[in-house]
């Protein structure tokens, strides 16, 4: 059972901050928190918080269970509120500074779990259409007939 965690308003840009996201999509946590440990981009202090703090609500939910196969699953990066500032610019004009904010949400997941599931819904799927295909062969046999028929009146139809 997968776990979320979420990040609000933390104020840096969503551009920088998505920059340490795709670095750690996909990967296993452990190696996350290596990673962002001894990275030197400010963002990743807190999203490393974010990680662990995903970490410890797998832990709740699951109750028992051994996290050395946590993956981060989905981490996704939506701009947050901006704060606009004004700056003195040249001749008594302003230029406009944006102080951007993002919201960070994050969800680990067992990577074996994601694998079970999809072999499931595989043979579920293969089950189901064959009798689908079955039933609608039987539908669209006639109509070729018709098809062919239609052709030959036209045919003669022009001779």
């Amino acid at each position: 059972m997968e776990a979320v965690a979420k990040l609000r308003n933390y104020p840096t840009s969503p551009r920088k901050m998505r920059l340490l996201a795709d670095l750690i999509r996909g990967q296993r946590v452990d190696l996350v928190l290596a990673e962002l440990e001894h990275n030197p981009k400010h963002p990743a202090v807190p999203l490393r918080k974010l990680v662990l703090s995903a970490i410890v609500n797998w832990k709740q939910a699951n109750e028992g269970e051994d996290e050395s196969g946590l993956v981060v699953k989905t981490i996704f990066v939506d701009g947050g509120r901006t704060l606009k500032r004004m700056r003195p610019a040249p001749q008594g004009r302003g230029y406009r500074v944006r102080k951007r904010s993002n919201h960070v949400t994050l969800i680990v997941d067992v990577a074996g779990e994601d694998k079970k599931a999809a072999k499931k819904a595989k043979a579920a799927a293969k089950a189901a259409p064959a009798e689908v295909v079955t039933a609608e062969a039987s539908v669209k046999a006639p109509a070729k007939k018709k098809a062919a028929a239609k052709k030959s009146t036209k045919e003669s139809k022009k001779a």
